[in-house]
């Protein structure tokens, strides 16, 4: 009668420490930029809205005859059938200001600004 010997394969607990230390590494290094990534689509997203309120502001004073110092409601810019159907969300939680024609719209989170 033969024996045979059979290698037993397995993962030794060194080779299983470094690979769960490289996908640690890996997360370390991803999550930040991820982060950060997802603050800059969001400041894009705020600042596209503000682009479109204001647009919406100057053709509501343009077909309107208004002032600069005229402030439009809410119910005068948005509606089906007005110049935006709903009023568009800041995405990170801030809310829009109208402010009169003459200024520009601004958002409640300091970093989301608008230049024309």
């Amino acid at each position: 009668m033969k024996k045979t010997l059979r290698a037993v394969s397995a993962f030794t607990l060194v080779e299983i420490m470094i690979v769960v230390a490289i996908i640690g590494l890996l997360a370390a290094i991803a999550v930040p930029t991820f982060v950060k990534s997802r603050a800059t689509a969001q400041l894009a997203a705020c600042q596209n809205n503000l682009r479109q309120l204001n647009s919406a502001k100057q053709q509501w004073a343009f077909e309107n005859r208004k002032n600069a110092t005229d402030t439009p409601t809410d119910t005068e810019l948005f509606g089906s059938s007005l110049y935006l159907t709903e009023k568009p969300l800041c995405p990170s939680g801030g809310t829009y200001s109208l402010n009169q024609v003459g200024s520009l719209v601004t958002c409640s989170v300091a970093s989301h600004t608008y230049d024309q």
